[in-house]
């Protein structure tokens, strides 16, 4: 199952992402209300654009609104809170559309191979609130052929797709997790982020900060877009 790199001219659109926190507070910004690349380039805007990354095979258009992806699938636990601010100013975008889709614990995607049956399950919209931030239910993705654990997002802005991308979980607490059902049913996962072709190229500015919550694991990220 393997996913189509981008073109070397989409790569070079990528730059640094903050991963710990989320929301505005997580940015540290001097006078923001100039922004720009300028404001970049001088230090005054410290949030920049999130990697770029592809979108893979997988994606199916118009999922549904909800914040409960599971559709009933066994997992461990993960709630995710995905901010969305403007690269330009570090400030919250409120109203952004985030999708997202990844595999069950199965490795298995919803509307393709043993999925197939299903169009809906690990896939779901969520509208960012006033402070940028999207929340969802879910669980901690299986891993399949070829690839490193991982997300896959979409962030939409008025109707617009502002950035494409995917979300990383380290190899360590992937270790972790794995041990225990169901995951432990199929062992010796066949890549790590260190062999994933789409990790080696800014996967690690796509890490989620995670840490253990209500018997799962809650883990945040915040992605810098441009409007426009």
């Amino acid at each position: 199952m393997s996913e189509r790199r981008l073109t070397r001219s989409s790569a070079l659109r990528l730059a640094g992402l903050a991963a710990a926190g989320v929301g505005a507070g997580a940015w540290k910004t001097q006078e923001a209300d100039g922004g720009g690349p300028a404001a970049v380039e001088s230090g005054a805007v410290s949030c920049v654009l999130t990697p770029e990354m592809t979108e893979g095979p997988y994606y199916i258009a118009n999922e549904k609104l909800r914040r409960n992806i599971t559709d009933g699938h066994p997992g461990m636990p993960l709630i995710l809170q995905l901010a969305v601010v403007d690269a330009s100013t570090c400030k919250p975008i409120k109203g952004a559309a985030v999708d997202i889709w990844h595999a069950d614990a199965a490795g298995s995607y919803s509307g393709f191979g043993t999925g197939s049956a299903s169009r809906t399950f690990m896939r779901g919209i969520q509208k960012t609130n006033a402070s940028g931030i999207a929340t969802f239910r879910t669980v901690y993705p299986g891993w399949y052929q070829g690839r490193t654990v991982h997300i896959h997002v979409k962030v939409h802005v008025r109707g617009r797709v502002v950035h494409t991308g995917q979300l990383f979980f380290s190899d360590a607490l992937t270790d972790r997790v794995y041990r225990k059902a169901p995951y432990n049913k199929r062992p010796n996962r066949t890549t790590r982020n260190a062999d994933d072709s789409i990790f080696v190229n800014g996967g690690r500015k796509s890490l989620l900060a995670l840490r253990r919550s209500a018997g799962g694991y809650l883990g945040k990220i915040t992605m810098g877009v441009h409007r426009s």
